[in-house]
């Protein structure tokens, strides 16, 4: 079995975004089921950082190295998430969901919880999908 399989739900090196002044952009790298592990190291390698996230959502894997989302999944498991162009790291979504209501884009995956706190995906109106998410510790502090 690989790291990645070990490895917990969700670990995060910093579990709340709430202190973000500006939104954290992250660029999406889509992968092979098994490609996690090694995309990870190539990333940290590149940037001169370390991996500080890595989750599951349903039976994707992700991690955030970077500037860098990495997804691993199998092609049907990742056909929904390949339209979206990029994610914001925010410090609350919710102030951004009511904005982008009110300029009339068009909400493509409703606000709601996720894994790692709360997000949506929302169409701009020059029809660029993109996921906003804010992190948030879990009851056992994840």
């Amino acid at each position: 079995m690989t790291a990645e399989q070990h490895a917990p739900r969700v670990w995060r090196r910093h579990n709340d975004s709430s202190h973000l002044r500006e939104p954290r952009v992250l660029i999406r790298v889509f992968l092979e089921p098994d490609g996690l592990d090694t995309a990870v190291a190539f990333y940290e390698r590149l940037q001169t950082v370390t991996a500080d996230a890595r989750f599951t959502f349903g039976a994707l894997r992700l991690a955030t190295v970077g500037a860098f989302l990495l997804i691993a999944g199998g092609e049907r498991e990742l056909a929904p998430f390949r339209a979206t162009t990029g994610t914001l790291l925010v410090d609350d979504v919710r102030p951004y969901y009511e904005r982008l209501l009110a300029e009339g884009a068009e909400i493509v995956f409703p606000l709601q919880e996720v894994p790692t706190g709360a997000g949506f995906n929302v169409r701009h109106p020059d029809g660029t999908v993109v996921e906003y998410v804010h992190h948030r510790p879990t009851a056992a502090g994840d």
